[in-house]
């Protein structure tokens, strides 16, 4: 059995990953057994379009704050929240703090998209 190596990991948001679906739905005509299931969780899941979900990420790595990461924002993206503690609820896990400041900006550029 060949070995498998990861070149090169890249987070990607729900919306992004439906898009990819979409995409494989055209070209095969027919899903197998993992992507029908990741699909239907896809359907029930995401709540953007792609093209939102792109203007969202965007404008999350405009603000210019140094300390988040691509793994983060795709998480803004996917849960979108709503108010300041479930905005720290997606930082708890994180090994990192933010500014008072930098997580008001965060906060009003998901508003904007909610």
């Amino acid at each position: 059995m060949a070995d498998i190596h990861v070149i090169k990991e890249i987070p990607v948001s729900l919306a992004e990953m439906r898009q990819k679906i979409e995409e494989i739905k055209k070209r095969d005509k027919e899903l197998n057994f993992r992507a029908k299931k990741t699909d239907e969780y896809l359907n029930l899941a995401s709540k953007q379009k792609f093209q939102k979900a792109e203007e969202l990420k965007k404008d999350l790595q405009k603000l210019g704050i140094e300390r988040l990461k691509p793994t983060l924002i795709v998480k803004l993206m996917d849960i979108l929240p709503k108010d300041m503690d479930s905005l720290r609820a997606i930082f708890s896990n994180e090994s990192l703090s933010l500014k008072e400041d930098d997580y008001s900006k965060i906060l009003n550029v998901v508003k904007e998209y909610v």
